[in-house]
C-alpha cells in the first residue's frame, strides 16, 4: 500500500473520530541485541554476538509490524534521551543537555506529547518510568511534576514507597545530611535492608555491613567495584517472582488500569519499565533459565585493548575511567553479561503481559491500534570500550531498536526489516500523525524528526545527531553507515547560567574556532572498524577528514537553532542562528578526503 495511501486512511479515521489507541512502550538501559528478532534481522541468528538471549514477546510484535534495526538515542541518558522523546527535538534545540531540572515557561519550550495528544482528543496515562525532568515554574523550580499525564502511576512514589516492588533504594534528606538505605522485598512482607550512607562524615555502622553482606551472599549480588561509582548491583537474585518485581507491578498497574477504562474516547499510554537499569537482579525464574543455558551457550565477554584508552580524547579517557569495567574478574563480567540478558528476558514476559492487556481493550473499544516498543531509552556497554554503561558516543551508547506494529493494513508492514536510521525524535510526529494532527501547520514546524511511517520505505537522513552534557561534560555525535563522529561543544563542562558553565549562548562558536586539539575529536571509520576501537581522528590520512566532521557537526549543534536555557530562572535563553539549514540531512563529503580502505 502506497504512504500516501495510509495517510490518507489515517486522517479519515481521526475524522470519522476513530482515532487508534497507542501503546508506547520504552524499557531502561536496553541494548538491541538482548532480542532475538534484531538478532537474525542483522546478524542471521537469535543468539547475540556475546551469546544466548530470549525474547518471545518482542519476537511476536516484530512479526506483526516493523522492525527498525537502525535507531539511536539523541542523548546517551535517560533524562535527555526522553525529554528529546517527549518534545520531538534534538537536546541542542529543547535545551535539555543533561539531567537539570526543566521547565516550560521559557520562550523556546514546547507541548510534550502528552499535552499535544490530550489536545488531540486522547486520555493519556504513564506508568513507571518518565524520567524528563519537566517540573512547575513557582517562581522558582519546584518538585511538582508538570501535569503531563491525565492519570500517572510512578515507579517511585506510587510503587517502590507503597513496597509494590522487590528493591527500592531510599534516600531521607536532613540536617544532619543524607541517609541512604537499600531495602529488599521478600513475598511474605517482610524487608530486609541496610545503609550505605548515614550522613555527613558517617559511615555506614558494622551491622549495615554485616546485613549488606548477607544479603548479598543471600542474592548472589555483583557490584561494580573497579569504577568511581561503585557498589552499583550489576548481577543478582530478585527476591520477588517476576509479576512482583517492579518491572511486574509497572506491567499490573496498566492491566488494572485498562480494566475500568472507558471506551467513549482513545487511550494513548505510555509505559516506562525500569529493567534492565541497575540494580540488574532478574527473577530466580529467569536467573535459573539462562544459568542452564550458559552451560550450552557460553557467553563471550567484548574485546577490549587497554591501549584503546590512550586514543581516546581526554574527556572519554575520563569516562572510561568512571564506568571502568576492564577490572573486574572474567567470572565477574561474564556473570554481569549473564545476568544483564536474563533481566531482560524477565521484563519481555512483562511486555508479553501489557500488549495482551492492550489488545483485549481494543477488542472491547472497537478501535484499531498502534503499538510502539522502543527497546531502550539510550544503549549499554557490556565491556565494550572497556566499560559497563552508557553516557558514551559509542554505537554500544547510542544504537537502539524500535518495533512498530498497527491494525491499520500497510501502516508498518509484518514482519517487515528495515535498516534505514531513524531517531528517538521521529517518535513525536509519529504519533502526531497517528492522532490527525496536522503536522504541516506552523504550530509543528519545530519538530525535529519525521513519522516513522515514512522510515518504512524510504531513508529520510543521512546521519543522526546527539549531544550530552553530563558525567564528563558536553559532547555531540554524529553518526552515518560509514562514520562515527564526536566532539566537545562547549568550553566548560557546566550547564547553562550555572557556576560551572557559562551564560546562555556565551562564547557560542567556541568549538568550531578553538586550537584543534581543545575540540578533542574523536572519529572512527566503521568500513573497517564497526566496533569503534580505534580513534584515527589524528591519523594523517583521516586529518582532513575529521575536520570536516568538526565544522558540520558544529555548525548544526552550534548555529542551527540552539537552544541553550537558564532553567533556575522563567526566560533566560539564548537561540543562536549563525548556521541556519546546517543540518540538511545530507552528507556531501568533498571528493579527496575520504582514505580508501
Amino acid at each position: 500500500m502506497r504512504a500516501v495511501a495510509v495517510a490518507g486512511i489515517i486522517a479519515s479515521l481521526a475524522g470519522a473520530g476513530k482515532q487508534p489507541n497507542i501503546l508506547w512502550i520504552v524499557t531502561d538501559d536496553q541494548r538491541p541485541d538482548s532480542l532475538a528478532c534484531y538478532n537474525e534481522a542483522v546478524r542471521g541468528t537469535k543468539l547475540s554476538p556475546l551469546g544466548f538471549v530470549m525474547s518471545p514477546n518482542v519476537d511476536r510484535l516484530a512479526r506483526q509490524g516493523t522492525l527498525f534495526s537502525q535507531a539511536y538515542c539523541n542523548a546517551p541518558a535517560c533524562a535527555p534521551s526522553r525529554a528529546s522523546m517527549h518534545t520531538g527535538q534534538y537536546p541542542f534545540r529543547n535545551g535539555v543537555y543533561g539531567f537539570e531540572q526543566n521547565h516550560q515557561a521559557a520562550a523556546p519550550c514546547h507541548k510534550t506529547i502528552p499535552q499535544v495528544m490530550r489536545s488531540a482528543g486522547y486520555a493519556t496515562a504513564q506508568f513507571g518510568k518518565h524520567g524528563y525532568y519537566i517540573f512547575d515554574w513557582g517562581p522558582g523550580l519546584t518538585w511538582n511534576t508538570v501535569d503531563q499525564y491525565d492519570v500517572a502511576v510512578d515507579k517511585k512514589n506510587d510503587l517502590q514507597k507503597s513496597g509494590r516492588t522487590d528493591f527500592f533504594p531510599e534516600t531521607k534528606w536532613s540536617k544532619e545530611g543524607t541517609m541512604r538505605i537499600e531495602r529488599f522485598y521478600y513475598p511474605d512482607g517482610t524487608t530486609k535492608e541496610y545503609c550505605t550512607s548515614r550522613g555527613k562524615n558517617q559511615p555506614p555502622l558494622p551491622e549495615d555491613e554485616a546485613n549488606r553482606k548477607a544479603i548479598d551472599d543471600e542474592r548472589d549480588i555483583l557490584r561494580a567495584y573497579t569504577r568511581e561509582q561503585s557498589g552499583m548491583i550489576i548481577g543478582g537474585e530478585s527476591p520477588q517472582p517476576t509479576d512482583k518485581t517492579l518491572d511486574g507491578e509497572i506491567a499490573t498497574a496498566m492491566v488494572d488500569y485498562l480494566e475500568s477504562a472507558p471506551v467513549d474516547r482513545p487511550q494513548f499510554l505510555h509505559l516506562g519499565f525500569h529493567f534492565p537499569h541497575s540494580p540488574v537482579l532478574p527473577s530466580k525464574e529467569f536467573r535459573d533459565l539462562f544459568k542452564a543455558k550458559e552451560r550450552e551457550i557460553p557467553y563471550t565477554i567484548p574485546e577490549f585493548d587497554p591501549e584503546e584508552v590512550g586514543r581516546m580524547p581526554p574527556q572519554l579517557q575520563k569516562l572510561h575511567k568512571k564506568m571502568n569495567f576492564s577490572n573486574l574478574k572474567e567470572e565477574e563480567k561474564l556473570q554481569a553479561i549473564r545476568d544483564y540478558y536474563a533481566f531482560c528476558a524477565h521484563g519481555d514476559a512483562q511486555i508479553g503481559r501489557s500488549v495482551e492487556a492492550f489488545l483485549e481493550y481494543g477488542k472491547k473499544s472497537g478501535r484499531d491500534w498502534i503499538i510502539v516498543y522502543v527497546c531502550g531509552d539510550h544503549g549499554w556497554h557490556l565491556g565494550e570500550q572497556g566499560i559497563e554503561a552508557k553516557f558514551g558516543p559509542w554505537r554500544q551508547s547510542t544504537l537502539n531498536a524500535v518495533v512498530a506494529a498497527s491494525s491499520i493494513e500497510g501502516l508498518f508492514p509484518k514482519g517487515a526489516h528495515t535498516a534505514n536510521l531513524v531517531e528517538f525524535v521521529d517518535l513525536a510526529p509519529t504519533f502526531y500523525e497517528a492522532a490527525g494532527v496536522d503536522l504541516g501547520s506552523r504550530d509543528f514546524e519545530y519538530l525535529d524528526g519525521e513519522s516513522l511511517r515514512k522510515s518504512v520505505k524510504q531513508n529520510q537522513r543521512e546521519y543522526i545527531l546527539g549531544e550530552m552534557n553530563h558525567v564528563v561534560g558536553p559532547r555531540a555525535y554524529l553518526r552515518s553507515k560509514e562514520f562515527s563522529f564526536s566532539m566537545k561543544t562547549r568550553n566548560k563542562d557546566g550547564k547553562p547560567g550555572d557556576k560551572w558553565g557559562e551564560k546562555p549562548g556565551e562564547n557560542i562558536r567556541w568549538a568550531l574556532e578553538c586550537p584543534r586539539a581543545d575540540a578533542q575529536l574523536c572519529l572512527y571509520d566503521l568500513r573497517i572498524d564497526p566496533n569503534e576501537r580505534w580513534n584515527v581522528a589524528e591519523d594523517p590520512k583521516y586529518v582532513a577528514l575529521a575536520d570536516w566532521f568538526r565544522q558540520k557537526l558544529g555548525n548544526i549543534v552550534l548555529g542551527d537553532r540552539r537552544a541553550e536555557i537558564n532553567w533556575s530562572q522563567p526566560d533566560d535563553y539564548a537561540v543562536s542562528d549563525f548556521a541556519l539549514g546546517a543540518d540538511d540531512k545530507k552528507l556531501e563529503l568533498p571528493k579527496g578526503i575520504v582514505p580508501e580502505v
